[in-house]
């Protein structure tokens, strides 16, 4: 049995931007003890035992990766509505619901969808602007 193009073999599998339990509780746990663990760490430090500080620490708060940012933008349909777009991520941004490196990656993907837009209406043009042209023009004449 083959799947469609761009259908999921599993549609009521995992959504899409959701994070790991294990992940959430660790985040969880090391919220309420960073304190703890850092000035341990810093002791730790001091006797000299970096690489195992450095071990420990890695294995109990792995490096966070990108994952999906929750955030409502207005439909972009132009220029007019991306920079109402603009100016909600920079209001997310000011308020604390985005970080500035979230903002920025979400601006650049509005900047790419209106350049994308753009296109789309760039090359509707040239298709309009060939459908109009007479039958026959941009031929050569005949020499004789």
């Amino acid at each position: 049995m083959k799947f469609e193009k761009g259908q999921s073999g599993n549609p009521a599998g995992r959504p899409p931007g959701s994070r790991n339990k294990a992940t959430i509780l660790a985040e969880a746990m090391f919220q309420g003890e960073a304190e703890t663990i850092i000035r341990m760490a810093i002791d730790k430090a001091k006797e000299g035992d970096i690489t195992a500080i450095r071990l420990c620490l890695e294995r109990v708060f792995p490096r966070l990766r990108d994952r999906a940012t929750i955030f409502d933008l207005p439909p972009i349909n132009g220029a007019p509505e991306a920079l109402a777009a603009l100016t909600s991520i920079v209001e997310g941004v000011r308020g604390g619901e985005l970080t500035a490196a979230e903002g920025c990656e979400l601006s650049k993907l509005v900047d790419h969808y209106v350049r994308a837009l753009e296109a789309k209406d760039f090359e509707q043009r040239l298709e309009m602007l060939a459908s109009e042209s007479p039958k026959g023009a941009g031929k050569p004449a005949d020499a004789s």
